[in-house]
């Protein structure tokens, strides 16, 4: 299968769904080439039909490469290549370039895992016959799966920890402030304080109010930081462009600006319940703009807009004293050969203890007041 238009009806019945579970957010992925050939992200999803009735569809991609999955294997790679063997291609199940939890099996209603599994997962082993992969990942699986799939003796399951803010029934900044230590909540003021006095202001675009030009300027940014570091961008300025045209209700770019001149700005996504912190960049060094852009202004407007909760994007401790918790996530592994699925089973077992140490750790690191 070469395009989820074929799977249109099952990305459909999510709505109201995640952003990156929307049809466009896809649709502009193949569109502006961010995958297919020649990108490393040569696409191979599978759709599983009842009598012609789309009934599940697991997005899947041949990879020659780990960038923008942001679950790490190198070393099971350069195992492989100490006994002379090819780790790549191999087979990834996830959402490229974007490393937030959500659904990767896509079922129609009345359809359960356990039916739909041995059809998808018979799919896979084929596939990577057929491919000469060495193994099939998913990543960043959401819980109903999690927990169908620890059923399921021929996977290995490994843990991973990000951070995530949570809404307390705050109604403004100052009450998520109060809730912290006085430590912490001088150093974010102290922070936030740092840009007032450079004379920048902050605003919010969203929905009807974006522009082109607003698209343009945050690209530049974006591209920007890609560029410092002798990079290239993984997606393209057409590929937020469609994103405009298909999905701007989903869309809050923040805009930093001094004397009325862009200098920052950061693109997020939104759903019913939850902020998404993707993209960012600046065109000008600021201390303490990226905290402010990226974090307090996010914060802000999830408050404002009362949801639930705020994902700023994968790694980064120093999001721990920005009010940002940890969480698990998860991603789930299949390798062809049964020497290395035992190791690997085996290294996910050990590894969930450090895991799980690094998950108190941070936690007893949050700057919330201790509660009796």
């Amino acid at each position: 299968m070469e395009s989820v238009n074929e799977a249109a009806s099952l990305f459909e019945a999510l709505t109201p769904a995640q952003p990156f579970l929307q049809l466009g957010f896809w649709q502009a992925l193949e569109q502006q080439h961010a995958i297919g050939l020649h990108t490393g992200w040569q696409i191979s999803h599978i759709l599983l039909e009842d009598a012609g009735r789309p009934v599940a569809f697991l997005p899947l991609f041949i990879k020659t490469h780990h960038r923008g999955e942001y679950v790490f294997d190198h070393a099971w790679a350069d195992a492989y290549a100490r006994h002379g063997l090819n780790y790549y291609p191999r087979l990834v199940s996830s959402v490229p370039f974007t490393p937030v939890t959500g659904q990767r099996l896509l079922l129609a209603q009345g359809y359960q895992f356990a039916e739909i599994w041995p059809f998808i997962f018979q799919a896979i082993q084929a596939l990577a016959t057929q491919q000469q992969a060495s193994s099939w990942h998913g990543l960043f699986i959401d819980q109903p799966l999690l927990d169908f799939l620890q059923t399921q003796s021929d996977v290995a399951i490994r843990y991973h920890c990000q951070f995530l803010w949570r809404n307390q029934a705050y109604t403004q900044f100052d009450d998520f402030l109060a809730a912290l230590t006085a430590k912490k909540r001088k150093s974010i003021k102290v922070e936030r304080q740092k840009i007032v006095q450079q004379g920048i202001q902050v605003q919010w675009i969203e929905g009807a109010e974006l522009t082109i030009e607003d698209i343009a300027f945050f690209y530049q940014c974006y591209a920007n930081t890609y560029y410092v570091r002798g990079q290239r961008p993984y997606l393209t300025y057409e590929f937020f462009c469609q994103l405009l045209q298909k999905m701007p209700q989903q869309i809050l770019l923040i805009k930093a600006s001094r004397d009325e001149q862009g200098i920052a700005a950061a693109l997020f996504f939104k759903d019913d319940q939850t902020l998404y912190g993707r993209y960012w960049g600046a065109v000008e060094a600021v201390d303490c703009l990226h905290f402010e852009v990226c974090y307090y202004q996010g914060i802000e407007y999830a408050i404002h807009q009362q949801l639930k909760f705020f994902d700023p994007g994968t790694q980064g401790e120093h999001k721990l004293i920005r009010g940002f918790a940890p969480v698990y996530t998860h991603s789930v592994h299949w390798l062809t050969r049964p020497e290395f699925m035992q190791a690997v089973q085996e290294f996910c077992v050990q590894e969930k203890d450090y895991i799980d140490d690094y998950y108190r750790a941070a936690l007893a690191s949050t700057p919330f007041k201790q509660t009796s």
